[in-house]
């Protein structure tokens, strides 16, 4: 039963600063892109979200690399190495290059500018657009459905990037081979070889992962946020 939880400790590592990365960037991409009010809202917004996600990508990136690692081994949960070990392995073999911590960087890189650019530029356009309730239970719900849709939409446009990484990271067909070695020429590959479809696998876990957990966050955040506008 722990094999389900096999790599856990990355993403936990990573998820946290990646989130407080993610918004934090934003506001200051934000804040930039805005300066003199040259661009268009909507351009400020999705320039503002492409550039928090490709931040985020070359924070995250190398616990991605040890966590793909740690999934992809067969060892029972007991006897499979420690999260520090297996990062001390991979910078003893490889180094932090193409092949070691960096290992996928450019997948990465495409899928979180992608969808942070597609979610942010998404939900707060729209936002816009669509009025506020009186009703603030109603507006709650303004808010969720349109985060909502920003999660699902982002992970529809971005899979292609993220069936690239996990390609890249994981671990090759053939043994002492590497076949898949960058992102666009793996999305070729997997285009050629398995049909436009195999660039979409995954996509139905992924929606129902981001797509309410999307909405959560931008609620979470818009009410903290306000919240430490009004009391701090």
């Amino acid at each position: 039963t722990l094999s389900f939880y096999k790599g856990i400790l990355p993403p936990l590592l990573a998820e946290t600063p990646k989130r407080a990365v993610k918004f934090f960037t934003f506001e200051r991409y934000k804040n930039m892109f805005a300066y003199g009010g040259h661009l268009p809202q909507a351009w400020v917004f999705s320039l503002s979200g492409l550039g928090s996600g490709l931040t985020e990508a070359v924070v995250i990136n190398p616990f991605e690399v040890i966590k793909v690692k740690l999934q992809a081994e067969r060892n029972q949960f007991k006897e499979q190495k420690s999260t520090m070990a297996t990062a001390r392995e991979i910078i003893k073999a490889h180094g932090f290059g193409s092949q070691g911590l960096g290992k996928g960087m450019t997948s990465t890189l495409g899928r979180n500018g992608v969808f942070n650019m597609v979610y942010f530029g998404f939900y707060h356009t729209v936002k816009g657009i669509i009025p506020e309730q009186p009703d603030p239970t109603m507006d709650v719900l303004r808010r969720f459905c349109i985060g909502l849709a920003s999660g699902i939409l982002s992970s529809v446009i971005n899979i292609p990037f993220d069936v690239a990484k996990s390609r890249i990271q994981g671990p090759q067909p053939v043994r002492g081979e590497i076949k898949y070695r960058t992102c666009f020429a793996t999305m070729a590959t997997v285009y050629k070889e398995e049909g436009y479809l195999a660039l979409y696998k995954g996509l139905l876990p992924k929606i129902l992962r981001l797509g309410p957990g999307g909405a959560i966050m931008f609620l979470v955040y818009e009410h903290v946020f306000d919240w430490m506008k009004t009391n701090m």
